[in-house]
């Protein structure tokens, strides 16, 4: 079973939680995070993404960044100001996206658990990926990113949700992109019923985050070695109920074709007999993709898994890669392939063709999102999903809940 851990959370006060917060640091590059940042001295990213305070063309990960961040975060923590919160609590996080809505629990969870596959995986980590946040929370002595998981529903958990979120919140902004930010903060008793419903909680899902929640692994393992572990056997992240949770497409371009022309690629396409027909931007249902070449939207029909395949391997993205990315446009692995590129759901149909109509791809996919129940399952049997195949929506802000180690 899982559980949650109550912890002194740091903070913003409640008059700057909204200059502080930042999109999380892994979605924007440097140059993004340097125009997000410009102007605004209290923005998280000169924590997260100091490099953004050095010289341009820096190596992010230099020691010179990870000794700015730790600079940075101390200037934070007195400029803001950040507080430290007396009493270990946990916190319920709303995101509001347009209709979208879905609030979860803030709090930490245990290293030991994620270890242990009780907070399941569906994704690969890279190591270079993992080195970088793990010298980030050793320098700190903190974790800055907020993992997201997600669990299977429980009404008593939706009841002590639905009475929290009835009274004032502790924070209430609107992010520049729109999405609407509400954090409240559980009271000792409701944080009491918290831990309990959790220990009926069989399992945690990673939903977003793989990379944050294995260098919190990491950080602790350092630590230990050194003979201070402190509070770094716990991770922070945001667990919502897997009804609520919104999972956009992650769609593909590809930078040319291979040698073939639009008319010869349709053709061998067809000539495989996968139905190409024209279509929409935006397939359907699963089991069809949209396809944007030459000026226009076609629709195809991927042929079906084969029979008694993992589940892994039925998916609409990894039909795509093994059936058209690979025979006809030559695609290699698209972790390591430079010619695939990857748009998340976010930015819509009309960025796929933008970049084609700039010619910086030559072709684009527009899939149909994978579903919770399909992520579940293959978590479930230890399985690892298609490389870039889940983009969630909308995003946890860094800056708001740090867990202090």
């Amino acid at each position: 079973m899982a559980s949650i851990h109550p912890f002194r959370a740091l903070r913003p006060t409640p008059e700057n939680a909204a200059a502080v917060s930042s999109v999380p640091y892994d979605v924007v590059s440097t140059e993004e995070a340097r125009e997000l940042a410009d102007g605004n001295p209290l923005s998280f990213l000169h924590v997260s993404r100091s490099e953004i305070d050095l010289p341009p063309h820096i190596d992010p990960y230099s020691s010179g960044v990870y000794a700015r961040a730790r600079r940075n975060f101390d200037t934070l923590r007195q400029a803001a100001p950040l507080v430290v919160e007396e009493q270990p609590a946990l916190y319920f996080y709303r995101l509001r996206m347009g209709s979208h809505e879905q609030t979860g629990v803030a709090g930490c969870f245990s290293v030991d658990e994620y270890e242990q596959d009780v907070i399941r995986k569906h994704e690969r980590t890279r190591r270079d990926k993992e080195d970088d946040r793990t010298r980030h929370m050793i320098e700190l002595r903190a974790q800055t990113g907020v993992v997201f998981l997600t669990y299977k529903a429980t009404a008593a958990l939706d009841a002590i949700a639905r009475r929290v979120t009835a009274r004032p919140p502790l924070f209430d902004f609107v992010a520049p992109d729109d999405v609407h930010h509400t954090i409240w903060a559980a009271d000792a008793g409701e944080t009491r019923q918290l831990v309990d419903e959790f220990a009926r909680v069989p399992a945690l899902y990673i939903a977003d985050g793989h990379h944050r929640a294995a260098s919190a692994a990491r950080t602790r393992a350092e630590l230990q070695a050194q003979g201070d572990g402190g509070e770094a056997g716990k991770f922070i992240a945001v667990a919502f109920p897997d009804s609520q949770v919104q999972i956009l497409s992650y769609n593909r371009t590809v930078k040319d074709l291979a040698g073939e022309t639009p008319e010869s690629l349709i053709g061998a396409i067809r000539a495989s007999e996968i139905v190409v027909s024209p279509g929409h931007a935006v397939p359907s249902r699963p089991g069809l993709v949209s396809m944007f070449l030459g000026g226009r939207w076609y629709t195809i029909e991927l042929p079906p898994a084969t029979a008694g395949a993992p589940r892994s391997e039925t998916l609409d993205v990894e039909v795509l890669q093994r059936r058209i990315l690979e025979p006809f446009l030559k695609v290699g692995d698209p972790r390591t392939d430079k010619r695939i590129d990857f748009v998340g759901g976010i930015r819509g149909t009309d960025e796929l063709e933008r970049l084609v109509r700039s010619h910086r791809a030559a072709v684009a996919f527009s899939l149909y999102p994978v579903s919770m129940s399909d992520l579940m399952a293959i978590a479930d049997a230890g399985g690892i999903m298609p490389p870039k195949s889940t983009w969630f929506e909308p995003k946890l802000r860094d800056g708001l809940l740090t867990h202090l180690i």
